[in-house]
């Protein structure tokens, strides 16, 4: 075998050759990582979901457990606002909802209204959450809605709970409280 066809064969890249596999290559990765990176938020943001379920749950059970209307019996039973009392006189529903005066935190909270317009990320003794709840929003609505129940209107409250992720993800959760 001659010396010179050696050489021919055993020829590597050339600088071109180079230059275009690395844009080649550049070109793919940047493409491949545009796509990575939509997934890699989505499974972050189930993950927030879950835990702004389990926070919005957690706030619908607190203000439910609360009476109905703070002119109405807190262990519920035989005094309800809109109704007369024993001696005749008016009982009206309250006509403004949110905390009444001197209930200026959530261990004082008695009845549902009293969180309407509700934004502290706090549990039910008054402490911050965990940490890990840091980024999330909390807004609490309470307003009457017996009439989508088929009731008088001031016989039923709307809670609405809304939790926002850090991701801005905003989710509802939603219950009602009947007078009675």
């Amino acid at each position: 075998m001659p010396f010179n066809s050696l050489l021919v064969n055993s020829r590597g890249f050339t600088l071109i050759e180079l230059i275009i596999g690395i844009v080649v290559l550049s070109i793919s990765l940047s493409i491949v990582s545009t796509l990575i990176s939509p997934a890699e938020e989505k499974s972050a943001d189930q993950i927030l979901q879950v835990k702004a379920a389990e926070l919005g749950q957690s706030f619908l059970n607190d203000i439910s457990s609360r009476a109905f209307d703070h002119n109405s019996d807190m262990a519920g039973g035989r005094l309800r606002c809109g109704e007369a009392k024993l001696d005749g006189s008016a009982n009206p529903c309250s006509s403004v909802l949110g905390p009444e005066v001197g209930e200026d935190s959530r261990d004082l909270f008695n009845d549902v209204d009293d969180f309407n317009g509700y934004e502290l990320k706090v549990n039910a003794q008054g402490e911050s959450l965990h940490t890990s709840y840091t980024n999330f929003e909390i807004d609490v609505v309470v307003e009457y809605d017996g009439l989508s129940l088929g009731l008088a209107d001031g016989n039923a409250k709307l809670i609405t709970v809304t939790i926002t992720t850090p991701l801005g993800t905003e989710i509802k959760f939603a219950t009602h409280k009947a007078n009675f």
